[in-house]
């Protein structure tokens, strides 16, 4: 692997990475060290959430993240990410962007930015979306993606998320389930499969399906780990889960 990064310790020659994840979240933080390389550090901290689904929700959430960007800030982070996809489809990330570097003085990474500068790494521009959650979060996603110039020919979603309970069960999601759903939600002219939420496990799949769609697969947690990289300078590439870490 070829990088730029400064020596930073025994632990943390390639740099250290801070991540922000939603309380309930239990599959950001395993994926992230699995597809860390030795040498490359990834300290955690959790934006408390509760409550029912709603907009409300995630402005709870991301008032949270200041204060675990804080925390994440005297570990002397060279970059600091917040793994979560759909808080910045209802509450302005530019506002989490400018707290997290204010509170770390490291560059910031938000997930819905990582997946469609991802997205855009791999030419694709029609797009079949995967997710766990119910149409709430679906039909806003849909949007989002579409207002940055994405057409979104498919979508389905697994109808988890109106609870905080039902929302740390997506992290139990088998893995079975998942793939079966992004084979369900392909469709011929998508020019990639979107495998959408941070706490849906997923990592394992990658591959898989690539080779048997034929085309990218993109994570929410693949595509985050992927924009860290570059926050912090690196030139790395990560074999073993999929085109955009491997080739881009």
């Amino acid at each position: 692997m070829a990088d730029s990064l400064p020596s930073a310790g025994p632990y943390a020659g390639l740099g250290r990475i801070g991540l922000i994840c939603p309380s309930t979240n239990t599959s950001i933080e395993p994926e992230f060290h699995r597809m860390a390389p030795e040498g490359l550090a990834i300290h955690v901290a959790r934006a408390f959430q509760d409550g029912p689904q709603a907009p409300a929700l995630y402005r709870q959430i991301a008032e949270n993240v200041e204060g675990a960007a804080r925390d994440l800030g005297s570990a002397g982070v060279d970059a600091i990410a917040f793994g979560c996809t759909s808080c910045t489809y209802f509450f302005p990330g530019d506002v989490l962007s400018e707290a997290m570097t204010r509170m770390t003085g490291a560059p910031a990474v938000l997930t819905s930015d990582a997946v469609v500068e991802g997205l855009r790494a791999l030419d694709a521009r029609r797009i079949a979306l995967a997710t766990p959650r119910t149409d709430f979060v679906n039909r806003r996603e849909t949007e989002w993606l579409t207002e940055r110039g994405f057409d979104v020919v498919s979508v389905e979603g697994l109808g988890l998320g109106k609870t905080a309970s039902e929302r740390a069960g997506i992290g139990r999601v088998p893995l079975e389930t998942t793939h079966e759903l992004a084979r369900r939600v392909d469709r011929p002219e998508a020019d990639a499969v979107f495998v959408s939420c941070t706490n849906l496990p997923s990592l394992d799949l990658i591959e898989d399906l690539e080779a048997e769609l034929g085309k990218p697969v993109v994570t929410s947690n693949q595509a985050t780990f992927w924009r860290c990289l570059r926050a912090m300078g690196s030139t790395m590439t990560v074999a073993g889960y999929g085109r955009l870490l491997a080739r881009h």
